[in-house]
């Protein structure tokens, strides 16, 4: 199946979503599309959502002309999400290098706070918190660098969801790339005034908790109080 081409009028959102089309890729609020953009697209992306941003606020009745705090921010709103805020929709995933367990570590291994930043896809509210990994390696499980935790933490949070979703995404990633004895994810965020906690525990062993089974290392409980 072709390509679809832009053409002169087109709208680069109008061409990126043509090709998500063509190609039948979902592209909701907390999708990744990065391999659908093509190489100075996100520049862009960026000027169309500028221009926008610009007239919402014009909608608004907000006189950009003449007030100097707003006379450049449809330009900085329009960065900041497409390049911080949702940069997690359109930058490939951090590489994420493993090495295999040959010390054969099975103690509990917990990981933060990584402090974190996304925004509510219901109406785009900041979200703002800290997370929490704990893995239970064992001889067969993959290791990667504490400081690969915290990219693809950032990666999947940057882009707008709700965050149970994407506690479960992270927790998914993790569990797929290290293959881990247990899994345990953490999120305390502050949604738009309101405080949560949010935990998803993986298990990939029968017994129940998986925890109750290391000597000397905290028991599930135990871990979600030790933020």
């Amino acid at each position: 199946m072709s390509e679809p081409k832009p053409s002169k009028q087109q709208a680069i959102s109008e061409v990126i979503r043509a090709r998500l089309k063509a190609n039948k890729v979902r592209f909701h609020a907390n999708d990744n599309i990065a391999a659908h953009i093509e190489p100075g697209e996100l520049d862009g992306l960026v000027d169309e959502v500028s221009e926008k941003v610009q007239a919402l606020l014009e909608s608004l009745v907000i006189d950009t002309e003449n007030d100097h705090n707003t006379r450049n921010t449809s330009r900085r709103v329009a960065k900041m999400y497409v390049n911080e805020v949702f940069n997690g929709r359109y930058v490939a995933p951090p590489a994420l290098t493993d090495f295999p367990n040959i010390s054969r570590l099975n103690e509990l291994m917990i990981i933060g706070p990584i402090t974190v930043r996304s925004a509510c896809s219901h109406h785009l509210c900041p979200i703002m918190g800290r997370i929490w990994i704990g893995v239970l390696p064992d001889q067969d499980s993959a290791l990667v660098g504490l400081s690969k935790y915290a990219r693809l933490t950032e990666w999947v949070m940057s882009r707008p969801q709700i965050q149970e979703e994407a506690v479960v995404e992270l927790a998914n990633m993790l569990e797929q790339k290290l293959k881990p004895a247990g899994l345990a994810v953490v999120m305390e965020a502050d949604h738009f005034r309101n405080s949560l906690l949010l935990a998803r525990l993986c298990f990939t062993h029968d017994d129940w908790p998986w925890f109750d089974h290391l000597g000397g290392v905290p028991s599930g409980a135990e871990f979600l109080n030790t933020k």
